[in-house]
């Protein structure tokens, strides 16, 4: 609680500071901000107490492993963004204010106790994203994007709703601890309940980006400006998975016999989706779109498994992704193409061997190579799911194999000898270079914490 105060106080503070025009202040005040929330955060792990308490948020050490994980990703994304945010020193506060404000609504939705405090959180993290991906204002793509997400974030939350009505007319509660124990012992049974959990789960997919929900999430990625795209693809997957496993695996467990086979189809229908969609793909952030709807296919079976190390291996599947794809949207900052052709990285690894380092230290680890994190993710996740869903499994397993001929296709490109002279040298400003510094060692050594 105290970090999420932080957190939001420094928005505040540099939206006020903006009006100076000094983006500098600004980035200043949101990574000591996220700094000071990280500190406050792992000092929860050892220290519980808190300054400030309220019983609608907890935030126990799964929640501190989450609210880390996404406060560190939020820093990066904008110190790697820095140099598009301050193209407007006059909007610059506004943008970094929004990143804040959104992450505030993350941490509701890490640590929430009740499905009130769900909701508000949900409303906190999309508002400000609503915003984000339309603030190229004299793009149209743009403001496609902006509208396209508030639309589809609008219909999701009218089903959440829906659904929780359903959930509180059988159970009498928003408490998930009391919802967890009504349904364990059985008091709570009927369409009006199943029927709530179902849509609460539809509601989630969509947020999630999960398959048949994800038709336009494409179209958003490949709009929204690419800091923001990381930043969805990153901190808003991460709070969305989380607050699905929370109340799936641990609160409608007892009932888990009604919406796993549901999910089961989800699954199977958004790995293919995503993988057999993206083979086509010639833009780069649709190809990243794409990828995002499989790894959301993939880390989805977290939450089927109904057990406590579905926590973990989510996290760890979880953070290797988010250090692969910012340290894809730093590298196309650098390139700086306007287009977005896969084409336009054709080179560049040749040209400019650190940056194409990390790119390919980034690609393999989405698809599964190890030593890298993304391989200890999946394996984590699979090696679970097996004993339970062994047919699921062996899907995910194909699915992956598909996503290497695409990942391998970008990784070829950017280290293509042709034409590589004609490649340009790329110029990252010194953020830039610790932030794909810190993503190339998350890459390298934060799947062995599984050791």
């Amino acid at each position: 609680m105290d970090a999420l105060i932080v957190i939001f106080v420094s928005g505040i503070v540099a939206m006020f500071i903006s009006m100076t025009h000094k983006p500098a202040l600004v980035l200043a005040t949101a990574l000591i901000g996220l700094s000071v929330g990280i500190g406050l955060m792992v000092n929860q792990w050892y220290n519980p107490y808190l300054l400030f308490d309220y019983n609608g948020l907890a935030f126990g050490r799964g929640e501190v492993i989450y609210s880390v994980a996404a406060m560190a990703f939020s820093l990066l994304i904008i110190a790697g963004g820095y140099t598009y945010f301050k193209r407007e020193p006059e909007h610059t506060g506004e943008y970094i204010s929004l990143i804040l404000f959104s992450l505030t609504g993350a941490l509701c939705m890490i640590g929430y106790t009740d499905l009130f405090m769900f909701f508000i959180g949900l409303e906190i993290l999309s508002i400000p994203v609503y915003v984000l991906a339309g603030s190229k204002k004299k793009d149209l793509q743009s403001s496609e994007a902006g509208l396209k997400y508030f639309f589809t974030g609008a219909f999701a939350t009218g089903i959440l709703l829906f659904g929780t009505a359903w959930v509180y007319g059988a159970t009498g509660t928003f408490d998930l601890r009391e919802l967890s124990n009504i349904l364990a012992e059985g008091t709570a049974n009927g369409p009006l309940l199943f029927v709530g959990i179902l849509m609460m789960m539809a509601s989630f997919l969509f947020k999630v980006g999960a398959a048949p929900f994800h038709f336009w999430g494409p179209d958003v990625y490949a709009g929204s400006p690419n800091i923001i795209t990381g930043y969805m693809a990153s901190v808003v997957k991460m709070a969305g998975l989380y607050a699905f496993l929370k109340l799936f695996t641990y609160v409608f467990a007892p009932v888990s016999d009604l919406w796993s086979g549901a999910l089961f189809g989800m699954i199977v229908l958004t790995m293919f989706v995503g993988n057999l969609s993206a083979l086509r793909q010639t833009k780069f952030k649709r190809l990243l779109a794409y990828s995002s709807i499989s790894n959301a296919g993939y880390a989805l079976m977290a939450p089927m498994i109904i057990s406590d190390a579905s926590l973990f291996n989510l996290w760890i599947y979880l953070l290797g992704y988010g250090f692969a794809v910012i340290a894809l949207i730093v590298i196309s900052l650098i390139v700086n193409d306007e287009s977005d052709d896969i084409e336009s990285y054709k080179g560049i690894g040749r040209k400019n061997p650190w940056i194409g380092f990390v790119l390919v230290l980034s690609v393999l680890s989405l698809a599964g190579v190890p030593p890298l994190a993304g391989f200890f993710g999946k394996y984590m996740v699979f090696s679970s799911a097996f004993a339970t869903y062994p047919i699921l499994v062996i899907l995910a397993v194909i699915n992956s194999g598909i996503g290497v001929f695409y990942y391998l296709r970008f990784v070829m490109v950017a280290l293509s000898s042709e034409d590589a002279e004609q490649a340009p040298v790329l110029k990252p400003c010194v953020l830039q270079w610790g932030v794909l510094a810190i993503c190339a060692i998350g890459l390298l050594l934060s799947g062995y914490i599984t050791l």
